[in-house]
């Protein structure tokens, strides 16, 4: 075999390598959990049915990245860090049911289209509706995609960003809209996502549809971290209105969401 040859080679069976390391990880992992208890690398070599010489080596990797911890008897035992992230998941499953009980609360109060918006790279995301008492048809649906600079949400989704990554986000990611009106500067978007967020308000009028305008506040953890947002959906011409001051209660509705998730004090325990 050539050299030329030999190389392609050697690089597949490096990933198959590394595949198969985290396949053996994941092996390690799931039948410890299945198993309820902690065991030795024995005792898991068996379980799983591999060489113990490899069990050794991946479940030492995984010690020593707190994946699994040893007790003082040798065996291992599920580590910190696999709760860490346990919370996290659990909290963004958290986010979004207590998103949504506040939405179609905000709905019920004010009759008018209401939508969780999330991040999703260099999009924003619909992750849950709820339709006004008027059925104003809005193009974006559950599960609608579009770029981060058509709309309200998305300037709130990127304004924690450290500066030059939420410049570098939009210089990558802005797009022209289809009615033409959405703003494309890569600077000015970095601008105006931070004074954004900073209100806790933003509102965008035809960006993305004509005559259909939003009014979203962000959902923010107590880092100032924008994991989503509240928005209302309505007809451009209601922007204004004061009978029910939409941005107002928009930002109330996400700063609920804030304090049932334990993210912000309410009023009353600030003092």
């Amino acid at each position: 075999m050539s050299k030329s040859a030999l190389i392609p080679a050697l690089d597949s069976a490096k990933r198959r390598v590394r595949t198969s390391g985290v396949e053996r990880a994941l092996q390690i992992l799931d039948w410890l959990q299945r198993q309820q208890h902690p065991a030795t690398s024995y005792e898991v070599a068996k379980g799983v049915g591999a060489p113990l010489s490899t069990i050794y080596a991946v479940v030492d990797d995984l010690v020593a990245k707190n994946l699994l911890e040893r007790q003082e008897n040798g065996a291992v035992w599920l580590g910190a860090r696999l709760y860490h992230y346990g919370l996290t998941y659990a909290r963004n499953l958290n986010l979004l049911n207590v998103a949504s009980e506040e939405m179609l609360a905000l709905s019920a109060l004010c009759g008018e289209t209401v939508q969780i918006c999330g991040r999703d790279d260099d999009k924003m995301v619909v992750l849950a509706m709820a339709e006004g008492r008027d059925h104003f048809q809005v193009s974006s649906r559950v599960g609608t995609r579009i770029p981060l600079n058509w709309s309200a949400s998305g300037r709130l989704l990127a304004g924690h960003l450290p500066p030059p990554a939420r410049l570098a986000l939009f210089q990558r990611s802005a797009q022209a809209s289809p009615t033409g009106s959405a703003e494309t500067d890569a600077a000015v978007l970095s601008a105006s996502a931070a004074e954004a967020l900073a209100n806790r308000l933003s509102v965008q009028v035809g960006e993305s549809d004509f005559s259909v305008a939003c009014i979203a506040s962000p959902i923010c953890d107590g880092a100032g971290v924008c994991h989503a947002t509240m928005s209302i959906v309505v007809p451009a011409n209601k922007v204004a209105q004061t009978e029910l001051d939409l941005a107002n209660r928009v930002r109330r509705s996400a700063e609920q969401v804030e304090i049932r998730l334990g993210w912000r004090q309410p009023v009353w325990a600030a003092g």
